[in-house]
């Protein structure tokens, strides 16, 4: 077994409550190795004081915060910074430290006086692939705002596909969705998008980074919640129905069952740094 490989989990009902659960559960780890690639790099540290975009349920505040950093978050989906905020409570209490958690935009976060953010991370490769550029581009700039000037904000996506097992599955995603819902459909990083997004949003590319990030499941029932949960199935379920997108999506898995009943697809990510 690998640090990535997550133990199985039972069945969940298909809810937007569950998905949250399952991306906390199962899939949220599989970043782990870029979240410490960039800390590392960073030197992340107690003199941090970090803003995530797309914080989901708060992995990567929480590695952070182990570092000693004063870390804040936002994200779109209040069920997933329900679970940020459970996992952040304990730290808090021990540390001292109160990790602040936001629905919406930098504001939700920012408070009078306090000290400018001296990081910026939007990790979540769907944060930065899927959706419209003008937007995620707004959204960078109204952080970049927020951040001391000089600051590192850091973009990740895809690496290249075919580098990346992962691609095929999520191709299911990109056919059956809706054509016309083309904001919200998956679909593959181009080679300079990390570094077109950082333009758009007043950002200067300063350097870059690709980390290994292979998906590992105990079984393909794990593996298909994992893939499910992290949102980029969303339209296809809307375009067609979850039936279908369950069954074509465990077919995508197939060539990566194991003998032992696990699930194993190796991946690349790329990170930018950019500065504000």
């Amino acid at each position: 077994m690998t640090p990535t490989l997550v133990r199985r989990h039972l069945p969940s009902a298909a809810s937007p409550g569950s998905r949250a659960r399952d991306w906390a559960e199962i899939q949220e780890r599989m970043l782990v190795p870029l979240y410490e690639a960039v800390y590392q790099r960073l030197e992340v540290s107690s003199r941090t004081r970090l803003l995530s975009l797309g914080c989901g349920s708060g992995l990567a505040l929480l590695m952070a915060s182990a570092r000693g950093a004063t870390v804040c978050g936002i994200d779109s989906d209040r069920r997933r910074l329900d679970l940020a905020h459970e996992r952040l409570l304990s730290v808090d209490s021990r540390s001292g430290r109160g990790a602040r958690l936001g629905h919406g935009g930098p504001e939700s976060v920012t408070e009078p006086g306090a000290p400018a953010f001296n990081l910026v991370t939007a990790f979540d490769p769907l944060y930065c692939a899927g959706g419209s550029a003008h937007h995620l581009a707004g959204a960078l700039a109204k952080a970049a705002a927020c951040a001391e000037y000089g600051a590192p904000v850091v973009l990740a996506g895809w690496g290249p596909q075919e580098r990346c097992a992962a691609s095929g599955a999520l191709r299911v995603a990109a056919r059956l969705a809706d054509p016309m819902c083309a904001p919200s459909r998956w679909r593959p990083s181009g080679r300079d998008d990390l570094e077109n997004l950082a333009h758009r949003a007043g950002l200067r590319p300063d350097g870059s980074g690709r980390v290994a990030c292979p998906y590992g499941y105990a079984d393909m029932g794990s593996a298909v919640r994992g893939m499910l949960s992290t949102g980029a199935f969303d339209a296809a379920i809307e375009a067609t129905d979850e039936e279908q997108v369950t069954k074509e999506l465990a077919e995508a898995l197939h060539p990566h069952l194991r003998r032992d009943g696990t699930v194993w697809m190796p991946n690349v990510f790329r990170y930018l740094i950019a500065r504000v």
